[in-house]
């Protein structure tokens, strides 16, 4: 069985999808699988992106096997009227012969919220680079100096938790506690250092430099960012929503209200290794064989009865109702 990824991937600081899949893809060539779209058996493709792409190669390669990696819902994440879920959905219906979910929260949200349910379904959780993220390098946690505050996030979108991050800028011990922010903010902050996005190898040594990493992110379903620090050995404090609870488990706290943080952030230190004890997060090796033992299920059991393009017959026609351009 072989495998082919359709996704543009970059080696630039970017969002989740694009380092856990340049991951994914990593480890499928490392384990003998991946090939390039003629000699593959099952093309593997993400949420709403290069759906022109995927469309073109389903016309010509009608017989291999579509799994769709979903994400979001997006319109929950940025607001109602974002129509990639609907690319998505469409995607979803016409397309894909399977579905992989990034978690629970994100299969029953997606499904509560109109996604109509595939054949074949799984729920697989996000990994990361172990060669990258690791803890090589972390700091010694140390109770009798100031205790090193991190959080990260590619995207300026209020709701990836900058509400919670400034009141943290605001209302923060600074006298007890450093804190630094990577990524791309809306908010200028006035005792919160802030570094610019930055490429794994970079973000992983500076996530190592801190002590407890913490993200408010709303509606994410599969935060890699926070997946990255775990592996980096911090226990963090998170947002009760999204998929937080599931990859999170043990290895933290979870708040409802930024006012909770301050205190879990010191429940987190009189406990440390307790918590840092109870980081389990999934490793990319066992993640791929996850997505190869589910290729490898749906193509037997699909073989001869996989979904065909007889919607409507014309290439333009169906790229045009499946794709949609930003305003």
């Amino acid at each position: 069985m072989k495998v082919s990824i359709v996704f543009s991937i970059t080696n630039d600081p970017t969002g989740g999808g694009n380092q856990f899949i340049r991951c994914l893809k990593n480890e499928f060539i490392k384990q003998g699988v991946y090939s390039e779209i003629e000699n593959a058996d099952v093309v593997l493709f993400n949420s709403h992106h290069c759906i022109d792409e995927i469309l073109r190669i389903k016309h010509t390669y009608p017989d291999k096997l579509y799994v769709h990696r979903i994400d979001g819902p997006m319109r929950l994440c940025n607001n109602l009227s974002d129509k990639r879920d609907q690319i998505a959905n469409n995607t979803n219906k016409y397309i894909a012969d399977a579905t992989v979910f990034q978690s629970e929260w994100s299969k029953n949200v997606n499904l509560d919220m109109g996604l109509e349910t595939n054949s074949w379904e799984t729920v697989i959780l996000n990994a990361t680079d172990e060669n990258i993220f690791n803890r090589v390098g972390k700091i010694p946690f140390e109770e009798n100096r100031k205790i090193k505050l991190i959080a990260s996030s590619w995207s300026n979108n209020v709701k990836k938790g900058f509400k919670a991050y400034q009141y943290l800028d605001e209302h923060l011990d600074f006298q007890k506690y450093d804190m630094t922010f990577v990524g791309n903010s809306p908010v200028k902050f006035k005792n919160i250092k802030s570094i610019e996005p930055k490429p794994s190898g970079e973000l992983a040594k500076i996530l190592k430099e801190n002590d407890i990493y913490i993200t408010a992110s709303q509606k994410d379903p599969c935060s890699n960012s926070l997946i990255e620090a775990l592996a980096c050995g911090l226990p963090a404090i998170c947002y009760n929503d999204g998929g937080h609870p599931e990859i999170l488990q043990n290895a933290g706290c979870l708040f409802d209200a930024p006012e909770e943080i301050p205190s879990l952030i010191e429940r987190i230190v009189v406990d440390y290794d307790s918590f840092q004890a109870c980081i389990k997060i999934n490793n990319i090796s066992d993640v791929a064989v996850r997505y190869i033992d589910f290729f490898k299920k749906v193509l037997s059991e699909t073989a001869g009865k996989r979904k065909r393009l007889s919607f409507i017959g014309n290439l333009n026609i169906n790229i045009a109702m499946l794709r949609y351009k930003y305003s």
